[in-house]
């Protein structure tokens, strides 16, 4: 398996990915348009982070994206590791162990990260224990959100 950068040919697949995955964790039917329009907005504005995609002999079969949140407590960035989606038939094979140790690579060369952050679902325990394992640790806040009807 290969770990890279996802390029600009990639978006199709990742935003097939983000559609898969906003209905098997939520329920939802997201716009698949609207998905390709935001992640072609990574590729168009890197300040807005960047995607990983894990390939296979069968192609690619997972990605991932990571964006930056400024912490001025640490004096650094945290990476947020989001839209994580290993493909049905990859998981439990560790790709995103594998995919996680070349973020935390990419971390070790930049002077001013200090951290990963992510998000998951509560009734998500498989997925949290892979990240425990990988060294992550649940913290004490719980994340609130508004979204503004656009």
């Amino acid at each position: 398996m290969i770990i890279r950068k996802a390029k600009i040919e990639d978006i199709a697949t990742i935003a097939g990915f983000n559609q898969a995955m906003a209905r098997e964790t939520e329920g939802r039917e997201l716009s698949l348009e609207k998905l390709q329009n935001g992640v072609a907005a990574v590729f168009s504005d890197p300040s807005k982070g960047f995607y990983l995609v894990a390939e296979s002999e069968n192609g690619i079969v997972a990605c991932l994206l990571v964006t930056r949140e400024w912490s001025d407590w640490r004096n650094g960035w945290f990476w947020w590791i989001q839209s994580v989606y290993v493909r049905p038939e990859s998981r439990g094979r560790g790709v995103y162990s594998s995919m996680y140790r070349f973020v935390k690579s990419l971390a070790e060369k930049e002077s001013d990260v200090c951290g990963f952050r992510l998000y998951v679902e509560m009734e998500n325990v498989t997925a949290q224990k892979v990240y425990e394992r990988l060294g992550m640790q649940k913290t004490h806040y719980f994340m609130y959100e508004e979204e503004l009807a656009k």
